[in-house]
C-alpha cells in the first residue's frame, strides 16, 4: 500500500484502500457490478455497486500544486455514481492542479459485517491512505480534503470531526494517522436521518427498516459534529425534490454551534444531483467558481 508500486500516480490508476479483503467484508462477494442508467446513446451515466474491494481511482492534473481531493459520489447508499459527481468534479478542479482521487466505498446494505458503518470506514481509510503517501506522492499532508454528494455528503460529514477515531480494527501504520481533512466540500448532502427531513432510501439502506430512534438519532450527521470538524463548503437548491434543503441548513447550524466555519451557498433552483454537468446554465452553475474562491481564502488553493 505504501510500496514502490504507486510511488508515480497517473491518471486512471486505481488503489486500493486496504492491503487485503476490507474489515467486515466476506471473502466470497464475488465482482463489483457497473451499470449505465442512461437512456440516451450519447451520454452515459455510470453507476457502480456490489462493491468488496473499495478503491481510490487518481485524476492527475497536468500540473499538480500538492492539493489533494477525494471525491465520493452519492447514490443513496445503494449504487454509486461515477460521472456527474465524480470525475466531472475532478476534471474542473483539475484545471487548478488539484490532483484527484475518486472514492468507490462499500455500500452497508451488500452483505458486509457491520453494514452501517462500512461507509464511514472506507472514507476514513481512504483519508488516511493519501495522508500516508502524501510526501511520495508529491502531496501537501496537510491540503487533503473530502468531496461528498448527496449520500456521500452524510458519509463526509459524519467524519469530518471523528479524525482520531477508528471504526475498524488496526491493520497496519495507516490506521494509525489522522483521517481529519483539511477541509469538506458538500453537494446536496443526506445529513439528517430522522424525519421530517430524512431522505428515506438513504435512511432504509443504512440502518434497514424500522431502526429504532436512539440509532437514528445516532447516525444523523449534525449530531457528529464537534469543534474538531475543518472547515467546510456547502452548496445545494431549494428546490432539492429529494434531500430537503433542511439537511443542510441543520449540518450549517451544528457547525456554527461548534464554532466551525462554514460556507453555505442555497440556489433558488437546480435540483438534485446537479454536480457540474447537469447546472443546465441555471445560476447554480457559478458553484466550482465560488468554491474555488473559497478554497483560495482558506488557504488551500494557490493563487
Amino acid at each position: 500500500m505504501t510500496g514502490d508500486a504507486f510511488e508515480r500516480l497517473t491518471t486512471g490508476l486505481e488503489i486500493p484502500l486496504w492491503p487485503s479483503v476490507p474489515p467486515g467484508t466476506p471473502r466470497d462477494m464475488g465482482q463489483r457490478v457497473v451499470q449505465n442508467s442512461s437512456d440516451v446513446v450519447f451520454f452515459h451515466h455510470m453507476s457502480v455497486s456490489h462493491i468488496s474491494r473499495p478503491s481510490l481511482m487518481v485524476i492527475r492534473p497536468e500540473k499538480p500544486n500538492g492539493m489533494a481531493m477525494i471525491i465520493a459520489p452519492g447514490g443513496g447508499y445503494s449504487r454509486i455514481t461515477l460521472e456527474v459527481e465524480g470525475r466531472d468534479i475532478a476534471d474542473w478542479f483539475g484545471q487548478f492542479g488539484v490532483t484527484c482521487f475518486l472514492l468507490t466505498y462499500r455500500l452497508p446494505s451488500e452483505g458486509h459485517e457491520n453494514g452501517k458503518d462500512v461507509p464511514m470506514m472506507d472514507a476514513q481509510r481512504a483519508v488516511r491512505l493519501v495522508r500516508a503517501n502524501a510526501s511520495r506522492w508529491g502531496l501537501d499532508a496537510d491540503r487533503i480534503g473530502l468531496v461528498g454528494a448527496s449520500a456521500a455528503g452524510h458519509m463526509a460529514s459524519s467524519i469530518i470531526s471523528e479524525g482520531e477515531q477508528l471504526l475498524n480494527a488496526p491493520v497496519d501504520e495507516v490506521d494509525g494517522l489522522s483521517a481529519r481533512p483539511d477541509f469538506a466540500i458538500l453537494l446536496y448532502p443526506v445529513v439528517t436521518l430522522e424525519d421530517p427531513f430524512a431522505h428515506v432510501d438513504s435512511r432504509t439502506c443504512l440502518l434497514g427498516k424500522g431502526a429504532g430512534e436512539e440509532l437514528v438519532r445516532q447516525y444523523s450527521s449534525q449530531q457528529r459534529i464537534t469543534k474538531n470538524a475543518p472547515e467546510v463548503f456547502l452548496v445545494l437548491a431549494d428546490d432539492d425534490p429529494a434531500v430537503p434543503a433542511d439537511n443542510s441548513i441543520l449540518l450549517y447550524q451544528a457547525l456554527r454551534r461548534a464554532g466551525v466555519k462554514a460556507e453555505m451557498h442555497i440556489f433558488r433552483d437546480g435540483g438534485h444531483g446537479f454536480g457540474i454537468r447537469a447546472t443546465n446554465g441555471l445560476p447554480v452553475s457559478g458553484w466550482p467558481a465560488l468554491c474555488r474562491a473559497w478554497l483560495k481564502r482558506i488557504g488551500m488553493l494557490e493563487e
